[in-house]
């Protein structure tokens, strides 16, 4: 993912990309912060996996073989709690550091 220019604009459904701040300030990153926004954050990579495991039952691979079925609906549906969870938990970090810092800056004025 180097450009998200180079994506064409139907995948953003009746949007025109200049109405859309958002979509333009995207497009307006350079490929590096595109790169470093795009990277997973381990501890909640981590935390999506224990929920997905917890969804799906977690058995020792050394003891047990295990398959699940599903219809194609059923699984879509756990894609979109799954990228739901992920984004609700990335943003919760997000908050979690800004709050972080903004405390740090109210504890030095008090110095």
């Amino acid at each position: 993912m180097n450009n998200l220019s180079d994506y064409p604009s139907e995948n953003f459904a009746n949007q025109s990309t200049n109405s859309n701040l958002l979509w333009q300030y995207v497009q307006s990153l350079n490929p590096e912060t595109v790169a470093q926004l795009s990277k997973p954050d381990p501890e909640v990579a981590q935390i999506m996996e224990q929920n997905l495991k917890g969804m799906l039952g977690h058995l020792p691979p050394e003891h047990f073989g295990v398959a699940i079925t599903t219809s194609r609906e059923h699984l879509g549906q756990l894609l979109a709690s799954a990228m739901m969870s992920g984004y609700f938990l990335n943003k919760a970090r997000q908050r979690m550091e800004l709050e972080k810092s903004i405390h740090s800056l109210d504890y030095g004025k008090d110095s």
